[in-house]
């Protein structure tokens, strides 16, 4: 992985790109960089192994759907409103784009609306050369282990495999998002970078 190449390609399309080689310093500069704000979390298996919810409670008010404080819908609305908002990626192409793949489409769609910030954090696992090979890695990667970790009865839950490009009622890769830059409505946008294996 050429981090060089990668943070020129993602600062001409708007996207900071800051580079960590532990979860615990990104999130020791995420709290840091949050305070008095309102904060909307998108799932993802990469917060929840950085502790990051309980990081930023303690300053800020935070909505996420994985917990417990409100109804799943009532988390996902406040969430899309927030000051900033956090989730992470399921592919990052060295060429800058980057790509998330929704089963619902809260994730996506929050990460299109206004926020006067967008925080993606990822591991090292998460970056591929191109938008090719990143759009491959969420489909035939991530997706079937997010639906083996959330019990689905799809095809790829079975062995996590790969797609299947199945038609299951119970397919959570319902629709795919291509960052090519930072969106209109987005005050700053960065790209956190963890020299770890996190998340799916």
């Amino acid at each position: 992985m050429d981090t060089k190449a990668l943070e020129a390609n993602l600062k001409w399309r708007g996207i900071a790109l800051k580079v960590f080689d532990t979860k615990e310093e990104a999130a020791a500069y995420l709290t840091a960089s949050i305070k008095g704000k309102t904060v909307g979390f998108g799932g993802s298996m990469t917060l929840e192994e950085m502790g990051l919810y309980e990081k930023l409670k303690k300053e800020n008010t935070v909505y996420w759907h994985w917990r417990e404080e409100m109804t799943g819908d009532e988390a996902k609305a406040k969430a899309y409103l927030a000051d900033v908002y956090i989730t992470s990626l399921n592919g990052v192409a060295e060429t800058g784009e980057l790509v998330n793949i929704d089963g619902s489409g809260n994730r996506v769609a929050a990460t299109l609306t206004k926020h006067e910030r967008l925080y993606f954090v990822v591991g090292e696992n998460k970056i591929a050369p191109d938008l090719h090979r990143a759009i491959d890695r969420a489909r035939n990667i991530a997706s079937p282990l997010n639906a083996q970790r959330l019990h689905r009865k799809t095809p790829c839950a079975v062995k996590a495999d790969h797609c299947y490009d199945c038609k299951s009622p119970e397919r959570i890769c319902r629709s795919l998002n291509i960052l090519w830059e930072k969106p209109m409505q987005i005050g700053a946008c960065e790209l956190i970078l963890i020299r770890e294996k996190l998340g799916y």
